[in-house]
C-alpha cells in the first residue's frame, strides 16, 4: 500500500505546483514533503496519512485519508492561510489525477481546520481528504 500512498502524494504535489492561483498566492516551489526549517511566508506540507485496504472481491484497492497543512510564517496571516486552503480544496476536490501505477477512483475533501501553534501563535490550516485508488 505504500506505493499507492507515494503515487498519490506525487500526483497531489504536481497538481498543486501547477495550480496558477495557488502559486500566485504562496509563490513557486512552496509545497513540501517535510516541513522546511526557518522558511518565511506561506507554504504547504504533506501531513498525516492513513491507508486502509479497500479491496472488493478480486479487485485490490487502497483507501487513504490524508492531510495537507498550510503554514503561515507570520502570526497575523490566518486569512492568507485560509485563502490558500480554499485554493487547495478547489484544485483537488474530485480531481482526476494521474497516478503512477495506480488509478484514482475518487478524491474528496473531508474537512479544514484552522489552528494556532501554541508557542508562537502561528496559524495553520489542516485540510483533510479521502482518496480511493486501485493498482493498474
Amino acid at each position: 500500500m505504500s506505493d499507492a500512498v507515494l503515487a498519490l502524494r506525487a500526483a497531489v504535489q504536481a497538481r498543486l505546483a501547477a495550480d496558477a492561483p495557488l502559486t500566485a498566492l504562496i509563490g513557486p516551489d512552496r509545497v513540501f514533503d517535510e516541513a522546511p526549517r526557518a522558511l518565511r511566508g506561506l507554504y504547504v506540507v504533506h501531513g498525516e496519512v492513513e491507508a486502509r485496504d479497500w479491496s472488493a472481491g478480486a479487485e485490490r484497492g487502497c483507501e487513504q485519508d490524508f492531510a495537507l497543512v498550510v503554514w503561515a510564517a507570520q502570526s497575523g496571516s490566518a486569512r492568507q492561510a485560509l485563502e490558500a486552503a480554499g485554493l487547495i480544496v478547489a484544485a483537488l476536490d474530485e480531481a482526476d489525477l494521474g497516478l503512477a501505477g495506480h488509478s484514482l477512483v475518487n478524491l474528496r475533501w473531508l474537512s479544514s481546520r484552522l489552528a494556532r501553534e501554541p508557542r508562537g501563535g502561528l496559524p495553520s490550516v489542516t485540510i483533510r481528504f479521502r482518496a480511493a485508488t486501485e493498482p493498474l
